[in-house]
């Protein structure tokens, strides 16, 4: 199975906020997924962002692939 890291929305119309999940890759973006790692708040300042380091490489050790999205967010975190 394929799986890949990426955010998934939630929360009200004009106001998403996004959790971080590992699902199968051919899933839709709201459908079932098989672990959340964290949450993104982009609404907030600064937007929060927090997530599990230790579930993330453990995933990516798997060999989840990571979402463009979910990579630039991480990008952002490290600087």
């Amino acid at each position: 199975m394929a799986a890949t890291i990426r955010l998934m929305k939630f929360g009200k119309r004009g106001y998403p906020t996004y959790r971080i999940v590992v699902l199968d890759k051919r899933k839709k973006r709201d459908g079932s997924y098989l672990e959340k790692l964290g949450v993104y708040n982009p609404h907030t300042v600064p937007a929060t962002f927090t997530f599990d380091e230790a579930k993330l490489d453990a995933w990516v050790k798997k060999g989840a692939i990571i979402s463009e999205g979910m990579r630039k967010l991480l990008k952002n975190k490290k600087k």
